[in-house]
């Protein structure tokens, strides 16, 4: 069985949380540094998809998101949301999950990741 990833920022509050979670479960994980590791379009697509549209994928309510110019918050095409993505990786809600099978989860709680993985 492939191990679950888990994407995000090393200094994120919220990985933190999520690697802790799975180290106290003993969860076999991989993280993966999205902004040394820059996650490809398609794949941002699939889980733009998955988590049923950009929107749910973006943190808007940290100082990235605030600091855009106004015309870059409404892309309007899934080529502008990846342009946006590439150029602002920290926009990427945190933590993404992705299961074995695929799935793809965002965000932490720890009742949320008791769901996800079954603990």
């Amino acid at each position: 069985m492939t191990a679950i990833t888990l994407y995000g920022l090393p200094n994120c509050d919220n990985c933190k949380k999520a690697r802790n979670w799975f180290a106290r479960f003993d969860v076999a994980h991989e993280f993966v540094d999205y902004r040394a590791h820059p996650v490809p379009p398609a794949t941002l697509k699939t889980w733009a998809q998955q988590l049923g549209g950009w929107e749910k994928m973006v943190n808007k309510s940290g100082t990235t998101w605030r600091n855009l110019l106004p015309q870059r918050k409404n892309p309007g095409s899934d080529p502008e949301w990846i342009l946006l993505l590439k150029e602002h990786p920290a926009l990427i809600r945190r933590p993404v999950v992705v299961l074995p099978d695929g799935a793809v989860s965002v965000g932490f709680t720890d009742n949320g990741f008791k769901k996800l993985i079954g603990r």
